[in-house]
């Protein structure tokens, strides 16, 4: 026995081999396990360094061989002229060459277009010399895009639509003409007779309504004048073919309107002279235009609440402010279909949903059409423009109360002409306000002024105390508009000046400027003469200012 446990602690593997084949197979599993984890490993280290590959040639194919789109490169500022020439008020903003900059369209009445292409005369599109022209320039240098003669005289223009998901500016010019032009372009989609009276006035605006003649596609109105006889002409948004016209409206006075949508989405056409209100619901004009029905998917209703405000007999409105009416204004659809009564001395706003006074407050006369902006964060007020005597005022008035929340410390003194101020929405989600005229330095209001001259001032309501008056000039503005050129960004205005229709021709002259610009070379105005900061910490202020698109 002690001989074997000797013989075994001598040789030790002598026990293993007496076991036969079960020992050789568990020698053989211990060894084949690490062999399959060192597989494991290789494989997972290829599968990583695959992956690896793979990601860096997506990166590399967008980087450098798959081109990137390119930023086009705005010029701070460019200006284009025609000679011999008069302008229409008219500015539009709307992307035409797809780069993601909005881009101006403007009109304009010369014998001939400053450009070399065969269809820059009056006579390539059978008009006689001068006639309207209708030009499209890039927002980011001013080249032209393209131009051509769309009229003998150009009466209504409207470039904010579609014609088949093809963006396109519809006009109605003589000789008796309605045409739609594609903005891309410039060329014609579509041209036809207008049928509209002899001898009588195309009134403002045109105006877009649902599909009434059941082709799929958006419809259009348009109201002309003659003596106290007003007519409603209805067309066709897909051929430009007159479908339809109403009887005669019978109203004192010329004529203005506006179009509403209630909030039960009925469409309301608000025609107001200087005397009265009226409200006529689409569907009682269809009623009256078209003998056959109108086709049921244009949803064409009344609302009840307006039928019960509104005079059956007249279709007049009463409202609790008194004098002549000189401007509608339509409120934000956030605001349920609300809209401010501007008459010579009042200003009111009505309630959209059942015709009733919100609230009313005194005025100065208004000397342009109200524009809308935020004062307080979130909130819509009103811009006016006042005229006293010989000099003007900007008042800032709330939205929700009524309240004048900010007016000019000394008075703006401004020729009778002057352009409509205009606002931009801030990161803030206030609004920065621009406005001309000529700054009364002295405080007893006796400054002289020879009507000429006139500033361009900038104001936020973040420094109430302050003016920036910034750009100056002599001639005369026809059209003035702020805008963002890109989303949230390139913050401009847009200046359009020269003689209008009717006046002798002369020089026009279409121009953008970058606020930026504007700011830096501004010089700072303390209202209540009380300095409480540096004038470039102000400008610094207004520099660093961010923007954002419209909703």
């Amino acid at each position: 026995m002690e001989s074997k446990d000797l013989e075994a602690e001598i040789h030790p593997l002598k026990n293993d081999e007496g076991k036969g084949p079960e020992g050789l197979a568990n020698c053989t599993q211990k060894e084949a396990a690490p062999k399959k984890l060192k597989r494991l490993s290789q494989w997972r280290t290829a599968a990583f360094f695959l992956s690896l590959f793979l990601c860096l040639t997506v990166v590399f194919a967008f980087s450098f061989i798959i081109p990137c789109p390119v930023r086009p490169i705005s010029q701070r500022m460019w200006s284009r002229t025609y000679e011999d020439a008069a302008t229409y008020a008219f500015l539009a903003l709307r992307d035409v060459n797809k780069d993601r900059v909005q881009d101006v369209l403007f009109a304009f009445k010369a014998a001939n277009a400053n450009s070399n292409s065969t269809n820059s005369s009056c006579s390539s599109q059978g008009l006689a010399s001068p006639c309207a022209f209708l030009a499209a320039h890039s927002g980011t240098n001013g080249s032209t895009l393209w131009q051509r003669p769309v009229a003998q005289e150009l009466l209504l223009m409207d470039c904010s639509g579609q014609h088949e998901h093809t963006p396109a500016c519809l006009i109605v010019g003589e000789p008796d003409i309605l045409e739609a032009i594609s903005l891309e372009t410039g060329q014609t989609l579509w041209k036809e007779p207008a049928d509209l009276r002899p001898n009588s006035t195309v009134l403002s605006p045109l105006l877009k309504i649902p599909d009434v003649n059941g082709d799929g596609t958006s419809d259009l109105l348009v109201f002309t004048e003659m003596e106290e006889e007003i007519q409603a002409h209805f067309y066709s948004g897909k051929h430009g073919t007159q479908i339809g016209s109403a009887g005669t409206l019978h109203l004192l006075g010329h004529v203005s309107y506006l179009m509403q949508v209630t909030p039960k989405g009925s469409y309301y056409v608000l025609l107001y002279t200087a005397k009265a209100l009226y409200a006529f619901s689409l569907k009682a004009l269809c009623e009256m235009a078209f003998i056959s029905p109108v086709h049921s998917s244009s949803g064409l209703t009344e609302d009840p609440h307006w039928e019960m405000a509104i005079n059956s007999a007249t279709h007049q409105i009463t409202l609790l402010s008194t004098g002549e009416i000189q401007y509608l204004t339509k409120m934000p659809v956030t605001s349920s279909a609300d809209f401010l009564v501007s008459r010579s001395n009042m200003l009111e706003l009505v309630d959209g949903q059942h015709l009733g006074s919100m609230w009313v407050t005194e005025t100065p006369r208004i000397l342009s059409k109200p524009v809308l902006g935020s004062y307080r964060k979130d909130e819509v007020d009103v811009i006016l423009v006042t005229r006293e005597s010989s000099r003007k005022k900007v008042l800032v008035i709330g939205g929700t109360s009524g309240d004048t929340e900010w007016e000019a410390g000394l008075q703006l003194l401004s020729g009778a002409d002057t352009p409509r101020p205009a606002t931009l929405p801030t990161a803030d989600r206030r609004s920065i306000f621009l406005f001309w005229g000529l700054y009364q330095r002295d405080a007893n209001g006796t400054g002289s002024w020879d009507g000429a001259q006139q500033h361009l001032y900038l104001f936020h309501p973040a420094l109430p105390n302050v003016l920036l008056e910034a750009s100056n000039g002599t001639e005369h503005i026809v059209a003035f508009e702020g805008v963002l050129f890109e989303r949230s960004r390139h913050a401009c205005y847009v200046l359009l000046t020269g003689p209008q229709v009717g006046q002798p021709p002369g020089q026009v002259v279409l121009s953008k400027q970058k606020l930026k610009e504007a700011i830096a070379g501004s010089r700072v105005i303390w209202l209540n003469q009380v300095v409480q900061d540096s004038e470039q910490n102000v400008r610094e202020h207004f520099l660093r200012m961010r923007y954002r698109s419209p909703r």
